[in-house]
């Protein structure tokens, strides 16, 4: 059997229903999808629906497809139930390997032929998870970033075993969808964003077990700097345009020594009980009494405040471009 192709594709199952299971299944049903979900976590249908529901606003600001509804969630007593009709099956287990290896045999077992699977893991190289699969060929992975109904990055990679015309039907698939997908040339733990999310979350660390900066400053340092510029243009292009006329050359010329200089540890700090009481006191001052919900509704609504600025809303019209995004 082989898949439909991506754009004919109705039915979603989605594996694992915490934060990024149950975004995502938030982000298939406002893209008009029926989602049928399954978590072990005999309180999962509830968490769930709360989660979706919470996402729903924003998702509502963001425009929904035609027949998107939150009617259309299906949450399935058994794996095996959830993918008996799956058209493509999303797995956002918890990050443990062996976990992994054998629901991804399971979900091979229990999905019908042909159908691509994919993973949610943050790190874990496709090879060293499908080595239980009677199928692997079809296994892939699709890394989102959180939340995943709001975040338009997908990292598409395959493993050793994995067809590429299942790489470049996931690929095909999550752009149906709405996704801004990377489709990488070779596997690389953590993938592309999480590499760099990850330097930079290490040399925070850093600064906070040296005393060397608190958490406030630290995330005040990129909000109000950096990160308004990475929204919509990333490092690299933005090291380019200190060049000058010269781009990123005569930046490389003048700065490439900086290289050399002692500004940032790449090595990861012990995570100690001071640093780990430092991280969680800094971050509750940080949040100034909010909680976690006003928290996440600020940061949704930033994110879509940001997509907005920068014509990245479905149908607006790119600035500079003269029409609507792909």
């Amino acid at each position: 059997m082989t898949p439909p192709e991506p754009a004919d594709v109705t039915r979603v199952t989605c594996v694992g229903a915490g934060v990024i299971g149950g975004g995502w299944a938030a982000h298939f049903l406002a893209r008009g999808y029926d989602v049928t979900a399954w978590d072990p976590d005999p309180e999962a249908e509830s968490k769930l629906r709360r989660l979706v529901d919470a996402a729903w606003p924003a998702l509502v600001q963001l425009g929904l497809a035609e027949g998107a509804s939150r009617d259309r969630l299906t949450v399935a007593p058994t794996l095996e139930g959830a993918c008996a009709e799956a058209q493509f099956v999303q797995e956002s287990a918890p990050e443990q390997l062996d976990l992994k290896r054998d629901l991804l045999a399971r979900l091979d077992a229990a999905t019908p032929p042909g159908v691509v699977i994919a993973s949610s893991t943050s790190g874990y190289p496709m090879t060293d998870m499908q080595t239980e699969a009677a199928d692997p060929s079809r296994l892939l992975v699709g890394h989102p970033f959180n939340p995943p109904y709001l975040i338009p990055l997908v990292e598409v990679v395959g493993g050793e075993r994995t067809d590429p015309d299942a790489v470049a039907w996931a690929a095909r698939f999550y752009d149906t969808t709405g996704k801004s997908v990377i489709t990488m040339d070779r596997e690389l733990p953590g993938f592309i964003a999480n590499r760099l999310q990850e330097a930079l979350w290490r040399e925070a660390l850093h600064m906070v077990a040296n005393g060397e900066a608190t958490v406030r400053e630290i995330d005040d340092s990129i909000t109000e700097g950096p990160g308004l510029r990475w929204a919509f243009m990333g490092p690299c292009l933005t090291f380019a345009l200190a060049g000058g006329e010269g781009g990123m050359a005569h930046m490389l010329d003048h700065f490439g020594p900086s290289l050399k200089a002692p500004w940032t540890r790449l090595e990861a700090p012990e995570l100690d009980r001071k640093l780990y009481d430092g991280m969680v006191t800094g971050c509750a001052e940080a949040a100034a009494g909010r909680s976690s919900a006003d928290l996440v509704a600020e940061r949704d609504q930033g994110v879509i405040d940001v997509l907005r600025a920068t014509g990245r809303l479905p149908g607006q019209p790119v600035p500079g471009r003269g029409g609507a995004p792909s």
